[in-house]
């Protein structure tokens, strides 16, 4: 294992959720959903918290892993998040309300994203992320650009998909949709981007 492996997995195993994201961790192996890794959620924890959020909006529900993370930072914002699989929702469903979360700020949305974004007010949201279908994950930065607060955050986990965004050799659709944005991401005046290695990769973007 060469350094910079042994340095990225001590960050990883650095990280002990809490009993309440741990169970969701588990259910999510269970229904076959990669959930963002405890390094990765600490990361969205720690944006959340330094952006004071009150409203975010998760793109990709999965079963409720990422939303913890980001509620661990933020315990006072609102969520809204949009998913089309409706069995995945119950699971996050009961997640937050094992975390203790008032139901009042959860707000579940079963839906295709496409189809669902375009109703969202422009804007207003604190934080965006984006953990959905890779394969539309330039529609879906584009979208959440459109619903960030200028000063706002978008989020983008699994940005280096498997590591195969970083080897050239790697051809197909998804790799080169993260390639694409990357690309584009790297010469806009819009933003101000930052690229981790956390997990399988995190963008990070703030709105100008």
């Amino acid at each position: 294992m060469s350094d910079k492996d042994s340095s990225w997995k001590f960050a990883e195993e650095f990280i002990v959720e809490r009993p309440e994201i741990a169970t969701a961790r588990q259910h999510s192996v269970e229904l076959g959903v990669d959930a963002i890794s405890p390094a990765t959620g600490a990361q969205l924890a720690l944006v959340a918290a330094a952006a004071r959020a009150t409203n975010i909006i998760e793109i990709g529900t999965g079963v409720g892993v990422s939303g913890l993370w980001m509620l661990t930072g933020a315990p006072g914002a609102t969520l809204t998040s949009i998913d089309y699989e409706t069995d995945h929702q119950d699971s996050a469903r009961t997640a937050f309300l094992a975390a203790g979360i008032p139901s009042n700020r959860i707000r579940l949305i079963t839906g295709r994203a496409l189809d669902v974004l375009p109703r969202m007010n422009e804007g207003s949201y604190d934080i965006v992320l984006v953990d959905a279908d890779a394969q539309s994950v330039i529609e879906y930065v584009e979208h959440a650009l459109r619903l960030a607060r200028p000063g706002g955050i978008v989020l983008v986990p699994h940005a280096l998909w498997h590591d195969r965004v970083a080897d050239p050799a790697q051809r197909g659709e998804t790799v080169t949709g993260f390639r694409s944005l990357l690309r584009e991401i790297a010469t806009s005046d819009a933003v101000i981007s930052a690229l981790s290695p956390v997990g399988d990769g995190l963008l990070q973007l703030t709105k100008r």
